[in-house]
């Protein structure tokens, strides 16, 4: 049986995400419906990528019993309180990056998932692709000895970029593309909790993090750093130095088709678009699709790949962050 998806929201990553779902077997993944708050935009999106059910609210999404999981591709301002919307209706959710806007509401979602016995995970789409596979792979046979450091770079130039600056959308490099760094290195360090965290960075006048960066020490004398920029470009790197050599994850890092492992290089590539795609490599957002129909076809109620405990500290990391940093959002306070 195809595990039969439904998409929340009819942007741009929702787009990559049905483009990306076409490189995959019909027989295994199927787009059922598409879930728009405008029923015209929904309709334009279901007749471009083919979809059959077509809804003018999220609520009706909600309700349709043919569903397996619901893809949410909305804004993170929202994720919250759609995300509850489905998990207390008995869906199963994939949820994108970032889970929500702090540590408090991502405990809501994973409560809430707990509580009516769905599976939720959080869309981090690099830990399913198979260059993470492989540096997992690495470092449980301790190639390079035992890890020292972890470097992770993003910058990525979107100050023209609306969600990307406005603080009422959740902007800043911290939630977009400093998410990315920071699961990196816990995916390396296996979801441990940092012993120290020391953040410095500069705000837009709107409030929100044009530049981040951020120095985590671990157990063991490990330490991390992350940069991060929605103003500039970094080379999008990440690389792990350990004792006995190195892992260079090459850019872009948190969607990456090539590995160097102490100099020698290796090619993940990925399969081609049908359609024009918004992002980059996004037709890799098929591994996560496939994580979860194999998480589902198990009767998982999260992925091993991004386990809940893993977006809860990620999260958590990220509020430290903010408060050193001096980024203040209204969901705070609620």
């Amino acid at each position: 049986m195809a595990t039969r998806w439904g998409l929340c929201g009819a942007g741009k990553i929702s787009h990559d995400f049905s483009v990306a779902m076409k490189t995959l077997p019909s027989e295994d993944h199927q787009i059922a419906a598409i879930a728009s708050r405008s029923l015209e935009r929904a309709k334009d999106f279901a007749k471009k990528h083919n979809i059959p059910k077509v809804y003018g609210s999220y609520e009706e999404l909600a309700r349709d019993p043919s569903i397996d999981i619901v893809y949410l591709g909305i804004l993170h301002t929202e994720h919250w309180r759609v995300g509850l919307l489905f998990l207390k209706a008995g869906k199963n959710v994939l949820c994108e990056k970032p889970f929500a806007m702090n540590s408090g509401q991502v405990k809501d979602l994973v409560a809430a998932a707990k509580k009516n016995n769905v599976f939720l995970m959080e869309a981090i789409w690099s830990r399913c692709f198979p260059v993470h596979a492989e540096v997992r792979r690495l470092l449980a046979e301790q190639t390079v000895g035992e890890v020292k450091l972890v470097k992770a770079y993003f910058g990525s130039p979107q100050l023209h970029i609306p969600r990307s600056v406005e603080k009422e959308l959740g902007g800043g490099a911290l939630l977009d593309i400093g998410v990315y760094c920071l699961q990196f290195v816990l995916m390396v360090f296996n979801g441990e909790r940092p012993e120290s965290i020391q953040a410095t960075g500069v705000l837009l006048d709107s409030g929100v993090d044009e530049s981040v960066v951020v120095v985590m020490k671990f157990s063991k004398k490990r330490m991390a750093f992350c940069t991060f920029s929605i103003g500039a470009r970094l080379p999008n790197d990440a690389v792990i130095a350990g004792t006995e050599g190195s892992i260079q994850v090459l850019g872009p890092m948190h969607c990456p088709t090539t590995l160097v492992v102490n100099g020698k290089e290796s090619e993940y590539p990925l399969p081609p678009a049908c359609l024009p795609l918004n992002f980059t490599n996004s037709t890799g957002l098929r591994y996560e699709a496939e994580e979860v129909r194999q998480c589902l076809l198990k009767g998982l109620k999260e992925s091993p790949r991004m386990p809940l405990a893993d977006s809860v500290l990620l999260t958590e990391i990220m509020d430290e962050i903010r408060k050193q940093v001096g980024v203040v959002f209204s969901q705070d306070s609620q």
